[in-house]
């Protein structure tokens, strides 16, 4: 197993293949294993490396505590321990505010940022009402002190629209992808909750400077679809795909179609730097 250190914070990666990079960062209290069909689809023409953020999966806790500066900083340690270069860098959720936040510190590494269900800001707020209502956050944490087996179970449904899992054999495949996701503590999941609801991405949004692609689902009620317009339209080299009937994880109800688009915007970016 891959693993690299910051400071105290020891991480684990997940890397395969050759060719160019794909960094690929999860979203809150998730892992890399929420990335298994594009490690298994992509990885024959690409190098695809899937970390799991402090706290996470199989990453060991840190003992600073969990804040997308922090994150951020360990993801920077991630593209100088493998000397990545001209790498497309791709959250998704939380994870796709962790990679905002890194974008400036790793501007010279990257060819390319994708953003995908992705928001500036969790909870609405006046002059944002794309983001969920500060009443649910509260109510998130709730249910975590009180089952977070259950609570966590419980968003993990909403991820998906209705009618998206009707095909069986899709389903029983995302059913096992997700049931070995490890589910991180209580406290872990109540700080990456309590960062989600403070952080506002919004003012670094002006210096994304480089090729952007924003990928959502037009049925996302967890990072509002109003939340990848906004990006779309506060970041000046963006382009926007909208999967029609998709929820909160296209990548995975549709993960060829995801996979196409991802190639398809590596390829753009690189000729554009040659």
């Amino acid at each position: 197993m891959p693993w690299y250190e910051r400071g105290n914070n020891r991480l684990w990666y997940e890397d395969r293949g050759t060719g160019p990079a794909l960094v690929l960062l999860h979203g809150w209290c998730m892992s890399s294993a929420v990335w298994r069909f594009q490690l298994e689809e992509m990885s024959a023409a690409y190098r695809v490396i899937a970390p799991d953020l402090a706290g996470h999966g199989t990453s060991a806790q840190s003992a600073a505590g969990y804040t997308f500066e922090g994150f951020a900083a360990d993801i920077v340690a991630l593209f100088r321990h493998l000397d990545l270069r001209d790498a497309v860098l791709a959250g998704w959720s939380m994870g796709a505010q962790v990679a905002i936040q890194a974008f400036e510190p790793l501007r010279g590494q990257l060819a390319g940022l994708v953003l995908v269900a992705a928001t500036p800001r969790f909870t609405a707020e006046e002059g944002f009402p794309w983001g969920l209502a500060p009443i649910e956050a509260k109510g998130m944490a709730v249910k975590l002190r009180r089952d977070a087996r259950r609570a966590l179970g419980g968003f993990t449904d909403r991820m998906f629209a209705p009618g998206e899992l009707d095909d069986p054999h899709l389903a029983a495949r995302i059913r096992d992808l997700l049931g070995v996701v490890p589910l991180p503590g209580v406290d872990v999941a109540l700080q990456n909750l309590e960062a989600l609801v403070d952080a506002d991405m919004r003012p670094l949004l002006p210096g994304i400077d480089l090729p952007t692609l924003i990928v959502n689902g037009d049925r996302d009620v967890i990072c509002l679809p109003g939340a990848s317009d906004c990006l779309a339209r506060q970041i000046a080299l963006s382009s926007q795909v909208v999967m029609h009937g998709c929820g909160h994880a296209p990548f995975l109800t549709r993960s060829r179609e995801f996979a196409a688009c991802l190639a398809d915007f590596s390829r753009r970016v690189r000729e554009r730097s040659r």
